[in-house]
């Protein structure tokens, strides 16, 4: 026999609600609610207490009505009977003014008028010392009628002297009754205000039930968390600026990217990226430069940035590291002219070995040894020649492989003889890439001319390492000699592998961070004149004996 009990139905909860419209709603409802309810009892508190002093002085405006000379003659030539004049003349005042009672006395407290035709000729309930003493009083007491709103003045004949006082009563029901008559007219007007109020809280909320798509607020913190997960996890950069062009959002691939270490959040891009609002990196993240796949340089990094407007009048922009892309480029770039410079030598070094082949077959054994020492001495002079006055090695081959290229293109590149460079450089790949991309572009404006050259010069003086290059090219014009270290700017046509205007931006850059700077200018041939210093490119002198200063020692030229 089975000993399993049936499952008990499990008792539905009703919680709180999880959709954004219905939180909304309900709370502003509830607020609505609390501040109807409680505006409505703010009103009614003084309300009671206001309508109360207005019945006081209402009495008190009575009694001192009734106080009159006339009054008091009657009461000093009359005895306090129910159908003396006295009565007569309370009763009139109070019928004519919708009092519940007007009682007056003499000074011994005796009642000589009443609504009660049998309290006439009786001491009264209360105390008549105050009015009897000549001072007026007005307040809420209960007496042989019930509680009431009172007023009480004294009661003085012709020569000023007080012979008894009067007392007024307003029936504290009718003050009451004023006060729940007024209840219905102000509860109509708050119900009135929390229909307006629940209508105003339904639109609201249908607004921001469209907004968030009806989401539960629940859902909305989860998407806010996957948000700032993958905007920091992926390896892309993304910056957000807003109308005015402040930083909204930067993740920390951004952040890399751009060389910063935070992400500035709510400042102007410009003071963000330490950079004028003209250079082009901000000019590209802002949409003044405007394309798809836009090429900017920061620091020593070649980025790809695209930009997407928002409907608030933002923009979000991505940016990609295509550093390693264009170093490939670039590498790929060299090694296609290696090659055909390689090419170009193998003709070459078939041609020589043919011309040595014949002379060997003519037995011209002294012209033969003659032609050898001769090609094998111009290679070898040109090493040493670089050697000799370069002698960081990594610049030093550099120089020899863009000598065997430029003269594979039909460009003769020699060293100047002041040139002297010592073996003292921080940091030789950044000058190598300053001197390989400046060799690169001397060499493209050149060859196609007349005898075309290049020169190289590179001296240090103290820790500042300095280098120009000259080459028997067209030159740069004035209007273009600020263009050409723009980013993206060329006159070449594009590579294979992608963009072009990106050599002498790079060089600029690694310029300006070691503290230096580049120029252009024309030659004294009439070609261009590239000039860059570098301060703090050279360590300092150690104990080899490098010499310190330039050959010629004087200011850069």
């Amino acid at each position: 026999m089975s000993t399993d009990q049936p499952a008990l139905p499990r008792r539905r909860r009703f919680g709180w609600p999880q959709r954004v419209f219905s939180q909304v709603l309900l709370m502003q409802l509830v607020i609505t609610t609390g501040v109807t309810v409680l505006a409505t009892g703010l009103f009614l508190a003084p309300l009671s207490a206001q309508l109360d002093d207005q019945a006081m002085r209402r009495a008190l405006a009575i009694a001192q009505t009734t106080a009159s000379p006339e009054v008091a003659e009657k009461l000093l030539s009359s005895s306090p009977t129910p159908d003396g004049p006295v009565q007569a003349e309370a009763e009139r005042i109070r019928k004519a003014t919708g009092a519940e009672y007007i009682v007056i006395m003499d000074r011994g407290g005796v009642r000589w008028s009443h609504t009660s035709r049998g309290e006439i000729g009786r001491v009264v309930s209360t105390d008549p010392s105050v009015p009897l003493a000549g001072r007026e009083i007005m307040e809420i007491d209960s007496g042989t009628l019930g509680r009431s709103a009172r007023g009480k003045v004294p009661l003085r004949d012709a020569g000023g002297d007080i012979i008894g006082a009067v007392s007024v009563g307003i029936e504290y029901d009718s003050v009451r009754d004023r006060l729940f008559s007024a209840i219905p007219g102000l509860v109509a007007y708050a119900g009135g205000a929390l229909a307006v109020g629940a209508i105003a809280a339904y639109l609201i909320s249908r607004r921001l039930q469209r907004q968030t798509h009806d989401l539960a607020f629940s859902d909305i913190s989860a998407l806010l968390a996957e948000r700032e997960a993958m905007l920091h996890g992926i390896r892309e950069g993304v910056v957000a600026l807003d109308a005015a062009g402040r930083v909204r959002l930067m993740n920390d691939e951004a952040q890399r990217l751009l060389g910063l270490e935070s992400d500035g959040k709510g400042l102007p891009l410009e003071q963000v990226l330490g950079e004028a609002g003209t250079s082009r990196t901000v000019g590209v993240l802002t949409g003044r430069v405007t394309g798809v796949d836009l090429v900017t340089v920061r620091g020593h990094r070649v980025l790809i940035a695209n930009r997407m407007p928002t409907d608030d009048g933002g923009a979000v922009a991505t940016l990609r590291d295509r550093t390693e892309l264009e170093q490939l480029g670039r590498e790929l770039d060299a090694t296609r002219g290696l090659i055909d410079a390689m090419r170009a030598q193998d003709h070459e070094h078939a041609n020589h070995m043919h011309t040595l082949l014949g002379l060997l077959e003519l037995e011209m054994h002294d012209e033969a040894v003659e032609f050898v020492t001769e090609v094998v001495g111009v290679h070898r002079a040109t090493a040493e020649q670089v050697t000799e006055r370069v002698h960081d090695p990594l610049l030093a081959s550099l120089l020899v492989g863009k000598t065997t290229v430029a003269a594979e293109r039909g460009v003769s590149l020699s060293i100047a003889p002041e040139t002297l460079l010592p073996d003292r450089v921080v940091d030789p790949r950044e000058l190598v890439t300053v001197v390989g991309n400046l060799v690169d572009n001397a060499m493209d404006a050149a060859a196609g001319f007349e005898d075309p050259w290049i020169e190289v010069e590179l001296y240090a003086e103290g820790r500042t390492a300095v280098l120009r290059i000259t080459d028997s090219g067209p030159g740069v014009p004035p209007e273009h000699r600020d263009k050409i270290f723009t980013e993206g700017w060329t006159t070449k046509e594009l590579p294979v592998h992608g963009k072009r205007g990106l050599g002498l931006a790079m060089v600029r850059r690694l310029a300006q961070r070691q503290g230096g700077h580049v120029e252009v200018r024309e030659a004294p041939t009439g070609g261009a004149e590239f000039i860059v210093v570098l301060p703090e490119a050279l360590s300092e002198l150690g104990d080899s004996g490098e010499p310190q200063e330039h050959a010629t020692a004087g200011e850069v030229r």
